[in-house]
């Protein structure tokens, strides 16, 4: 499954923080559409490294949580300055 584009939180359009995010469009499952990032967190931590980043190279969507406790998803750090779930397109 790949995650291909993002929707970010209310007044956060133009935010590079990946905890900003608020749906991520996710194809390849048999339901493809926008899933809140809580409802991604969960299901990775049942089914890990099962979502990649629909840009080269390709990283895992990992689960993550805020200071705060808050459930987010993120990718695997690799040699890129911000996140690769930033780089998708915004809707």
């Amino acid at each position: 499954m790949y995650a291909k584009k993002i929707k970010m939180k209310y007044g956060c359009s133009n935010s590079n923080n990946v905890q900003e995010i608020e749906e991520i469009y996710i194809d390849g499952c048999n339901n493809p559409g926008y899933f809140k990032k809580s409802v991604l967190y969960d299901y990775l931590k049942k089914n890990p490294r099962s979502i990649k980043v629909y840009i080269s190279p390709y990283p895992d969507v990992l689960p993550a949580l805020s200071s705060r406790g808050e459930k987010y998803v993120r990718s695997e750090p690799n040699d890129t300055e911000r996140d690769n779930l930033l780089k998708l397109p915004r809707v």
